[in-house]
């Protein structure tokens, strides 16, 4: 299965990558194909310049050294060609008019020498030392829009990165973390409603300026179209918990996966597989 997967996700590579343009070697395709192998198997990439960890008929020649993947890796044609293959796999959903909004820690261990790591809250009653996946979900196969931040970047800080990416208009459903006006402004400027919850110690709106967009959610949620609205938000949960419940998914970050660079490769790359596998998944319905 997880050959299966990557060859879907290399012949995508070798096609955009024409707009890509490698190395004289070795072409941006060939260096993302390599990644993904080993992305896929949950290894360091030094495991896939090795010619024993591929199959007899492997789809190279000849393999790249693991500096050459370390240096190419974070060339614009690498990034330009994954954020190429990024779109065309969401692109082949169609988005919905209710997204959610929410974040995903990925920790690591609390003696790790990852400069660009922090302490931050991982779990209701926890803190941790790591990232942090935010993303915006609407239904297809990869999220509307996604970032990472570390671990002590409040999801509000987040959220002011990622709206303005979204694409479309709708609802916007988040917890209560997002109840902020100048987020409901934000979502507003970009054709998107923000709906969250009050927060816990709000009792009143008092005597300061509120959005109208948060006036607006104020009101929804007293009706039962916003209220099943609300209950929608679960949605996400369960893609975050999909991205993460199969071989080859989103699990910890592994020890070779550390400063902010290496972590949004590998959770771009792991996002690419479990788009290929909710894509599969729903041709195998349709069929």
């Amino acid at each position: 299965m997880e050959r299966v997967r990557w060859l879907e996700l290399y012949r995508l590579a070798v096609e955009l990558g024409k707009a890509f343009p490698g190395g004289v070697r070795y072409s941006s395709a060939v260096m993302v194909g390599v990644f993904l192998w080993a992305v896929i198997h949950d290894r360091p990439v030094s495991w896939a310049c090795e010619r024993e960890h591929w199959p007899a008929q492997r789809e190279f020649r000849r393999l790249p050294s693991q500096s050459v993947m370390s240096r190419r890796l974070r060339s614009k044609a690498v990034k330009g060609l994954l954020d190429a293959m990024e779109e065309a796999l969401r692109e082949r959903g169609e988005p919905h008019w209710v997204k959610a909004v929410d974040s995903k820690p990925l920790v690591v261990g609390p003696y790790s020498k990852d400069r660009e790591a922090r302490w931050g809250r991982a779990t209701k009653h926890g803190f941790a030392r790591g990232y942090k996946l935010h993303a915006v979900w609407d239904g297809r196969a990869l999220p509307d829009a996604w970032r990472i931040e570390p671990l002590n970047v409040a999801d509000t800080q987040a959220a002011r990165e990622l709206l303005p990416r979204l694409s479309g208009s709708g609802y916007l459903l988040g917890d209560g973390q997002y109840d902020s006006n100048p987020l409901y402004d934000l979502a507003g400027e970009h054709a998107h409603q923000l709906v969250a919850p009050r927060r816990k110690t709000a009792k009143g709106l008092g005597h300061q300026r509120h959005s109208p967009y948060r006036l607006r959610a104020i009101e929804l949620q007293q009706h039962d179209f916003g209220l099943a609205l609300s209950r929608q938000r679960s949605q996400i949960e369960r893609s975050f918990g999909g991205l993460t419940c199969f071989g080859g998914g989103l699990a910890p970050l592994p020890s070779w996966v550390r400063r902010r660079h290496r972590v949004e490769l590998w959770v771009q790359a792991k996002l690419l597989v479990n788009g290929t596998r909710l894509l599969h998944r729903q041709s195998l319905a349709v069929a």
